[in-house]
């Protein structure tokens, strides 16, 4: 079972694999502070100084001035700027993503497709039979072949 396993995770698909997910989880947590400390800060400032995280409803009694003093208080809230911020983080990583992606397919030499394989048969013109293209008579109809 163990000469099974490693052959299995020595493979070089699972290590790709492997790699990629570290990577991706980087690459994640990169997107995630563009969003959160570059991104969003801007964006609030541009609309008077709004924090997104601080943009709530309260589903129970109470008026709290931050998301973090209702969340203390144990009060239900519908969390709307942390959704906006997620959305804003997902156009981020997608946008980053596809600009990866196509970097990617442009460097990539383009491969020429293989030249077509020359004919090895040809049809009789009488009986229309495959027959070899060197053939000059047909097997088939014994009709000379030009």
């Amino acid at each position: 079972m163990w000469k099974d396993f490693k052959k299995f995770a020595l493979k070089g698909n699972v290590i790709d694999l492997a790699v990629a997910v570290v990577i991706g989880g980087a690459f994640g947590l990169i997107i995630k502070s563009l969003v959160n400390d570059i991104i969003m800060p801007l964006v609030g400032k541009l609309l008077g100084n709004t924090d997104f995280a601080n943009l709530f409803v309260v589903l129970g009694d109470g008026s709290f001035e931050t998301l973090a003093k209702a969340q203390e208080a144990g009060i239900a809230t519908l969390n709307y700027g942390l959704f906006i911020n997620t959305i804003i983080n997902f156009l981020i990583i997608a946008l980053s993503i596809f600009l990866v992606v196509k970097l990617i397919s442009k460097a990539k030499k383009k491969e020429e497709p293989a030249p077509a394989a020359a004919p090895t048969t040809k049809k009789c013109p009488h009986c229309l039979t495959e027959i070899s293209i060197e053939a000059t008579r047909c097997p088939n109809c014994t009709s000379q072949i030009e």
